[in-house]
């Protein structure tokens, strides 16, 4: 009886076990000479509205619930259009790496998350979050990596690197 009840224990207990989705991207290009905080090019217009297309789709089972931005212009246009689309209004984050996580595995237990960083934080963002300390560094001319880490309630989080 004993062993029952422990298999059945455990049984719920993987039942209700989540994964925490965050998908992180660097904001898209930015204009050229624009200063300390440049906008958005027009190539980085369109490469926003691709993310919005892939993100934002009706029903999508990749469809962010929260968008975390530092408070970059660069980084809130890239995440404007997805926002829009989906009726959510993007987080204005401290863009340290760790206050993001923290922020994260505070608030979006078992959901799906959008991350637009920087070149210099993005890779320490998806170690934080994964575990992984082999994630390589972003040239300053790379602005299509989407990493997907899934980090599920059991067992060690995995990192897929996709180009959009």
């Amino acid at each position: 009886m004993g062993l029952f009840v422990l298999l059945v224990g455990a049984l719920l207990y993987y039942q209700r076990a989540t994964v925490t989705t965050v998908l992180i991207v660097r904001h898209a290009e930015k204009e050229p000479g624009g200063g300390e905080n440049p906008p958005l090019s027009a190539e980085g217009e369109r490469r926003a509205e691709r993310l919005a297309t892939l993100l934002g789709r009706g029903g999508s089972v990749w469809s962010p619930v929260a968008i975390y931005v530092s408070a970059t212009e660069r980084s809130k246009q890239t995440a404007a259009p997805l926002a829009r689309l989906l009726g959510v209004t993007p987080i204005v984050a401290d863009a340290d790496p760790g206050v993001i996580v923290s922020l994260i595995q505070a608030e979006h237990h078992g959901e799906i998350v959008l991350v637009v960083g920087h070149s210099n934080t993005v890779p320490a963002i998806v170690a934080k979050l994964s575990g992984r300390h082999d994630v390589p560094k972003i040239d300053d001319d790379d602005y299509g990596n989407l990493y997907v880490v899934a980090i599920p309630s059991l067992g060690k989080a995995s990192v897929m690197q996709l180009d959009y």
